[in-house]
């Protein structure tokens, strides 16, 4: 552990404001962390976290095998401390999140932006003015509304690594009670989607969040089991391609694997299959028809050798009427 060369007492304020930017960082903390982070002692972070109860900042013990400490809710409302990169990152994300698809939060966005350019430092303010004045986000098309109270619980129970409970609809409208452990929500064009771990199937599920209703914490925690991808948008992606879904189609493209991931302009969900370094075969999987025609159009605009292998009928007749309205 490290302790501060400094004297304690002339360094409190500012060590007081770390703490708590500490305590708010995350749920909890063990005693021994907290006074690394701070560079002091064990028995001068005991005495900070008494000051902070002072100032009537509800700071609970936790019990465990180290004991630790957290910031619970209470009456008063904390500062929030943020860096200037924070700071910042929170703006450029105000100003997309009033494009998105949360339910409600646009104008709530606006004000949270102007509230913050007012209490920012002098040297941030001209940023934060150019980014709220110039700065626009276009809606996302057709994408559903989220209740925000909705994500806030399942963000929370990720963060804290809490077993989730919620009810949800398939995309067959079949409902079902599940219990899961949550560990990340990511967003792709608008939709927005839980990665969790399900017991009861003993395997890694994606659930839209538009389609999750009630979700609650659950009794009991959880340690984290490691995803079977690199990060959750690998994995996300990973599992678009393998879906199955009505429609489907298999194309053989003359082009390498890699070579053909980096020339598509556009994200197409696909699973692409290295036949050698100059071939691959492409699947499609998609509830639309209409979205598998637009994809292997995508693909044949490469300038690539493309044949079509198989398809579901209404993709077939879909690409036969493309391929007629096209001029010789």
């Amino acid at each position: 552990m490290s302790v501060s060369n400094g004297s304690p007492r002339k360094d409190m304020p500012g060590r007081l404001l770390r703490l708590l930017s500490l305590l708010q960082s995350r749920r909890e903390w063990s005693g021994a962390e907290l006074a690394d982070r701070l560079g002091v002692s064990g028995r001068t972070m005991r005495r900070d976290i008494d000051r902070l109860r002072a100032l009537d900042y509800p700071v609970e013990s936790t019990t465990g095998t180290a004991g630790g400490y957290r910031l619970a809710s209470g009456r008063n409302l904390p500062p929030l401390l943020l860096d200037d990169e924070e700071a910042i990152a929170v703006a450029f994300g105000l100003v997309t999140a009033a494009a998105g698809s949360v339910a409600g939060i646009e104008e709530s966005s606006m004000r949270a932006l102007a509230k913050l350019e007012r209490v920012l430092p002098r040297r941030l303010r001209p940023i934060l003015s150019a980014l709220g004045g110039t700065a626009v986000a276009l809606p996302v098309h057709d994408a559903p509304r989220i209740d925000p109270v909705v994500l806030a619980v399942l963000a929370s129970c990720c963060r804290d690594r809490q077993v989730l409970t919620f009810d949800y609809l398939d995309r067959a409208g079949a409902g079902s009670a599940r219990r899961v452990e949550p560990h990340h929500l990511v967003t792709v064009k608008g939709r927005w989607y839980l990665i969790a771990y399900d017991p009861d199937r003993a395997d890694w599920r994606t659930f839209r969040v538009d389609r999750i209703a009630h979700p609650r914490p659950a009794t009991g925690r959880f340690l984290p089991r490691p995803l079977p991808a690199p990060d959750p948008a690998t994995y996300l992606t990973r599992s678009f391609a393998t879906a199955v879904y009505r429609h489907t189609a298999r194309l053989e493209v003359a082009l390498g694997a890699d070579t053909l991931r980096s020339r598509l302009f556009a994200h197409i969900p696909c699973e692409i299959e290295p036949q050698g370094p100059h071939a691959c075969a492409v699947r499609l999987s998609a509830e639309s028809a209409e979205l598998i025609a637009q994809y292997v159009a995508a693909i044949m605009a490469l300038d690539a050798s493309v044949a079509l292998v198989n398809a579901s009928e209404e993709v077939e007749t879909r690409l036969h009427r493309l391929r007629e309205r096209l001029p010789e």
